[in-house]
């Protein structure tokens, strides 16, 4: 059995550690609702720019544009012998200790990989987080783009060399198509790893990205106004439609990946703050069974000196 001296050792360790993990549960819990906040509040923007989009493929052909069209497949399947790629935005955290939140990407990603049974030649990663940006790399994935250390006040144009890249790629016809991982956020103790597809740009797939947005319960669900304003209108467009789509599609290709990264954002915090807990608790429950260990043992002993003096006492009569 271990020593008093000891055991007391583990007990003020374990204390030590829950007020550590309870401090870090505290700071991701407030940066959990700001995180989640600043997604929301944004999805009016998001659902605005969508609007426009679907209402002006009412007017025009927006399947014309190089941004919605996919690349033709005449030039084979994608392989190392030919430069189409597909192209994968992995979001990760930089940090740990939040579960199993990315791994869970990760493994969505490799899903996504292995059904589409490419060759790693055939496969470009733009890492955002540092634990994907790792596991890629070291697996023999070219990581071509990478941000790390992103702050969680990450901003619109913080994003936006990710999206010119993008657009770059698909216009030089580097790439074929971009899907996009990211944590979903839909509760405090519940995320989702999804992947998106953003390349080429369609209006089903951008309307499933903002959907995810806003809750189905609660203060930040739609009203039924919101959801009512889905009628055609007519628009005179000004001075043409491929000006128009050349500033509004860059701008919700811009936005979805925003949104991807707020949403893990939001994810990332609530699931460190839930791991975090899970520490507190498990922390606080060894400290109270090391504190029952520790008086048992120092009753057994002062019941032994006890009996040595009671005997010693006997004796001596």
């Amino acid at each position: 059995m271990a020593s008093l001296k000891n055991i007391k050792l583990r007990i003020q360790s374990y204390k030590k550690t829950g007020t550590v993990t309870h401090a870090m549960e505290a700071v991701s819990a407030v940066k959990m609702r700001k995180s989640q906040e600043r997604a929301l509040n944004g999805r009016a923007y998001a659902a605005a720019a969508l609007s426009v989009l679907e209402r002006l493929s009412h007017a025009v052909d927006l399947a014309q544009h190089s941004l919605m069209k996919p690349l033709p497949d005449d030039r084979g399947p994608i392989s190392a012998e030919t430069p189409l790629k597909s192209c994968f935005i992995v979001v990760t955290s930089d940090k740990g200790l939040a579960g199993s939140l990315n791994s869970s990407v990760i493994r969505r990603v490799e899903y996504e990989l292995s059904k589409l049974t490419l060759d790693k030649s055939a496969v470009v990663i733009i890492a955002i987080g540092r634990r994907g940006a790792e596991y890629f790399a070291s697996r023999g994935y070219d990581v071509r783009e990478r941000i790390d250390t992103l702050s969680d006040d990450v901003s619109e144009s913080d994003i936006r060399r990710i999206t010119e890249i993008l657009i770059d790629w698909h216009r030089l016809e580097k790439i074929a198509s971009c899907q996009i991982a990211y944590t979903n956020f839909i509760s405090t103790f519940e995320q989702q790893a999804v992947i998106r597809s953003i390349v080429p740009i369609t209006p089903e797939a951008m309307r499933e990205i903002i959907s995810e947005i806003r809750p189905v319960r609660g203060k930040y669900a739609p009203t039924l106004h919101e959801e009512l304003i889905k009628a055609p209108a007519a628009y005179t467009i000004e001075p043409d439609a491929d000006t128009v789509l050349s500033v509004l599609l860059p701008q919700l290709l811009n936005i979805a990946i925003f949104h991807a990264v707020l949403e893990s954002k939001a994810s990332e915090h609530s699931a460190r703050r839930v791991a975090m807990k899970n520490a507190t608790d498990k922390a606080k429950e060894m400290a109270h069974i090391y504190t029952r260990q520790f008086n048992k043992a120092r009753q057994a002993a002062i019941t032994r000196e006890v009996s040595e003096i009671t005997s010693g006492m006997e004796a001596m009569k």
